[in-house]
């Protein structure tokens, strides 16, 4: 694995991103792959999650979607999810990719563009 050579802020990036249920996940899923603003989104199904809303713990049954896209992308994306999302605060997480197979990273500017 080919370490990405002098770059402080990566261009490639994954995305955590909570849903309540798989239907919603494919949805997002398809609509970010459908507009080229995602390369690939997996889809983890029966996560559980526990976390504190609105003074409450609160314990829920969600699917879980990782999404590979790139720097140029992600305003967009964001946008998008947002608008699909049923949450009233959906988590977006996005974290740099440092290393990876540099014919993969290609692949995900080829189909992101």
């Amino acid at each position: 694995m080919k370490k990405l050579d002098n770059l402080q802020n990566s261009p490639f990036k994954v995305l955590f991103v909570t849903c309540p249920n798989i239907i919603e996940a494919e949805n997002i899923a398809r609509i970010l792959i459908n507009n080229r603003l995602a390369a690939c989104v997996n889809i983890i199904n029966n996560l559980k999650s526990i976390f504190t809303w609105k003074g409450n713990v609160e314990i829920q049954e969600e699917a879980l979607l990782i999404i590979k896209t790139t720097e140029e992308k992600l305003e967009e994306l964001e946008e998008t999810i947002k608008k699909y999302h049923s949450y009233t605060v959906p988590e977006i997480i996005v974290i740099d990719i440092k290393a990876g197979n540099l014919d993969y990273l290609k692949w995900m500017v080829e189909v992101t563009t």
